[in-house]
């Protein structure tokens, strides 16, 4: 007999990742990527490729823009819209706060020690104390916004550029330009000191590069590019590369622009020594448009870091140029998920780009998929092979993909669509794909058995539905099709597109449609906030859920169909229990729509992603969570058991600080009353042995007893007792003001109360002594 499957009861946020570059700096120190955004600067761990931290604002409608940042690994310097210069340590914390004195932005920071020097659109360079934050100097002579300043390594000298392509340097006692280096011919990009400090190089938008040396204003080496080149980083004296060693006496760069190549040159040979062969970045499009707009090296790992200008970081090793690590910075509007590769190793994800975004699950590095020339609509993995992918797009195209080790390439394209392709569908037994488009119609093709520049051919085409179609699935045993559309309907089909039934019931558009993987049902998620179950065989509706508050955007099953798991245009993702139809779980971490939804083969992760351009991991804790409560019900078993050896050794103080712990306010109030039987004052004697805490638990506790007419005199007892101690300051409670003032109106009564009583039984004994005289009379 098969194990009954076990079900859900909670999901937990394993790691999220978010846009962590929208562009502007980035900075490389130890294994720490320092990355611009919007609000704040993200650190990269780039062994593991998440977000360590965020350093600044955290996203608000009132954020600061940040334009710039520079580091040194232990000091960051941001500069802000509102023009305020920040200092954070390493820790994140903000350690000081000052206005910048230019007038307008600050274009470029350079970080030396305690100095710092910012580069304004004003044309002046200042320099800064930051002990005490004051400028010490104001540096003229600079054209149009200063973009490259760099502190010397060794002097005290700072070289600065503005739009006018002359490098100024000043010498830091007066401020003075003791030279000026004039050979580029317009803006000059980025500028790089040679090992021995005696050199330096230049590139710029002239499509040169320009070596230097100190006290001379004559160029020594001009190198022509034919590229304009936007940035240069210095590379060590000893490296090797492919089929070449560099010398020990040469002064070597790389440099990258916009045909997005990495280029090494020793420039004092005036000579290209490599051009790079394996570039993932897209050249530009455009006249003099940007390819690359940072070039890092990393000393320690020998490794280049590429930041392209659609937010991609690429990292490739020096000695062999092999991409080691690829990172997305920002991934816009996720609209589907799957996994594919062994044991769900790869997580695919198209988002609103033309290339597919294909994550190495563990590390999160990234290759881009390029074949579609328009943005990826939907993803769909095969279960039999997970080495297979399907691809749709609105270029109305099909595209059939192979994972083969760590490379997934195209190798079959279906091109019979006349409009967007807007979902796609394997069959179990890997005979047939399914495609349903905006044109409104369905198509079947045949998966070739050549695995290489293989054409989809199409067995069937059906115009399905009124409207745009969603959603397709195929059943397990791939008998039935299913199609869901936007006209309120969903229709089952043959394996032909023969039409077996239309699923009418939902008010507004279906998104989704999913098989039951166990039995003839049929579930599909709507505009309408619901969820139904059809039976296949007779197409009545089975049940309905409700729980979204907005439309239902994607619904799987899981735990072998007696679960369903589902998304929400509200951002909320929802674990519904088929049998009790009832939800046992709602997750709440998106901030927008939920486009996408995908769950690993064996049910211990899922991946979510939306509108908010946020992925995030949930993984399974439910046996966590029954592991936790197991374990609290035993702690819970145990102390009761001691508590009730308290009371039975008469060891009340011991027994009162265990009730007040374990939140048991009806055994206190025994305790208490156990103690006042006692008599000789024992209960004051046990309440000074309590601590603060616990007094102010008690006095909270005896509060809710003093509610109760039965139990207001240990109440009053209690509260008595405690009140003098706060007289005498022994007792200090924190924030009982507002819960004293409750207990007053209930003292009040109880006290009318016994005032009245006290009355009418002194009425009563002066009745009774009345009465006697006068029966003895009698008598």
């Amino acid at each position: 007999m098969a194990n009954k499957p076990k079900l859900k009861e909670a999901f937990e946020v394993e790691t999220k990742y978010g846009a962590f570059y929208t562009g502007g700096n980035v900075e490389w120190h130890e294994d720490i990527l320092y990355c611009q955004t919007d609000s704040n600067i993200s650190l990269l761990n780039t062994d593991n490729g998440t977000v360590e931290k965020f350093i600044g604002e955290q996203s608000s409608e009132d954020i600061d823009v940040v334009q710039t940042f520079t580091t040194d690994g232990r000091y960051l310097i941001t500069s802000h819209r509102s023009g305020l210069l920040k200092m954070w340590n390493e820790k994140g914390e903000l350690e000081k706060t000052w206005k910048y004195i230019h007038i307008g932005p600050i274009a470029k920071l350079a970080l030396k020690g305690m100095k710092l020097a910012s580069g304004g659109s004003d044309s002046i360079v200042r320099l800064w104390d930051l002990e005490h934050q004051a400028c010490q100097l104001g540096l003229k002579g600079c054209q149009g916004v200063v973009s490259v300043v760099e502190f010397h390594l060794e002097q005290d000298l700072i070289l600065a550029s503005g739009d006018d392509g002359k490098i100024n340097c000043y010498e830091l006692q007066r401020g003075e330009v003791i030279e000026s280096y004039n050979a580029h011919y317009s803006k000059v990009t980025a500028l790089v000191f040679s090992p021995d400090t005696k050199h330096f190089v230049t590139c710029g938008r002239d499509k040169v590069i320009i070596l230097w040396e100190f006290g001379n204003t004559t160029a020594l080496k001009t190198i022509p590019t034919y590229q304009a080149v936007e940035v240069i980083v210095g590379l060590p004296k000893k490296f090797k590369l492919p089929g070449f060693k560099s010398e020990s006496d040469g002064i070597y760069v790389a440099s990258a622009g916009e045909k997005g190549v990495i280029s090494i040159w020793d420039v004092c040979k005036a000579k290209q020594v490599y051009l790079q062969t394996n570039s993932l970045v897209t050249p530009a499009s455009e006249e003099g448009g940007l390819a690359v707009t940072h070039l890092r090296f990393h000393m320690k790992s020998k490794s280049l870091a590429v930041v392209t200008v659609d937010q991609n970081i690429i990292i490739y090793h020096l000695k062999s140029f092999a991409c080691l690590k690829q990172f997305i910075g920002f991934s816009d509007e996720i609209l589907d998920i799957t996994y594919v590769g062994k044991d769900d190793s790869y997580i695919a994800v198209a988002t609103n780009s033309n290339d597919i975004k294909l994550y190495e699950s563990t590390t999160m590095t990234c290759q881009l998929l390029k074949g579609h020339t328009d943005l990826v609509l939907a993803l769909s993995a095969n279960k039999s092979n997970p080495d297979l992918m399907l691809s749709s797009s609105k270029d109305n195209t099909v595209r059939l993909w192979l994972l083969e080790g760590s490379t997934m390439s195209c190798i079959a394209v279906g091109m019979r669509h006349t409009a967007s392709v807007g979902t796609v569908a394997f069959s179990t037994s890997m005979k047939f794909v399914v495609s349903a488009s905006q044109d409104t119609c369905v198509k079947v093709w045949e998966i070739p058995e050549q695995k290489k520049n293989a054409t989809l051919e199409c067995l069937h085409t059906e115009i399905a539905h009124q409207k745009d179609i969603n959603c397709v699935a195929v059943s397990p045993n791939d008998k039935i099709i299913a199609t869901a559309s936007q006209d309120k309907t969903a229709k089952l089909w043959t394996e032909t597109l023969t039409l077996v039934g239309v699923l009418r019931g939902h008010k507004r558009g279906v998104w989704s449609v999913r098989f039951s993987p166990v039995d003839q049902v049929v579930m599909t998620s709507s505009a309408d906030c619901t969820i139904k179950l059809w039976s296949v065989a007779d197409l009545s509706c089975l049940k309905t859920f409700e729980g979204h508050e907005a439309s239902v955007l994607k619904a799987e099953f899981i735990s072998s169909g007696l679960q369903i798991v589902s998304t929400g245009a509200d951002g909320l993702i929802k674990l519904f229990t088929i049998k009790s139809s009832e939800c046992v779980g709602t997750l709440d971490q998106h901030e927008a729509r939920v486009w996408a939804l995908a769950i690993k083969k064996d049910e211990s992760e899922m991946v979510t992603g939306g509108s908010d351009s946020i992925l995030i991991k949930w993984k399974d804790v439910t046996e966590e969570l029954k592991l936790r409560r197991l374990k609290e019900a035993e702690e819970m078993a145990l102390q009761e058991q001691q508590l009730s050896n308290y009371l039975q050794n008469e060891q009340y103080l011991k027994a009162m600080k265990l009730a007040l712990r374990l939140n048991k306010p009806m055994q206190v109030l025994k305790i208490v009353e156990n103690i006042i039987k006692k008599g000789d004052g024992g209960l004051a004697e046990t309440i000074s042995g309590l601590r603060n805490d616990q007094k102010e638990n008690l006095m909270k506790t005896a509060i809710s007893w003093n509610m109760n007419s039965r139990h207001c005199h240990p109440a009053q007892l209690v509260l008595n007792i405690l009140l003098n101690e706060l007289q005498t300051g022994e007792f200090s409670p924190a924030g009982l003001g507002s819960s004293l003032e409750g207990a007053l109106p209930y003292t009040e009564r109880h006290f009318k109360r016994l005032t009245q009583m006290m009355q009418d039984l002194n009425f009563m004994t002066y009745m009774i002594n009345c009465m006697t005289p006068h029966a003895k009379v009698t008598e």
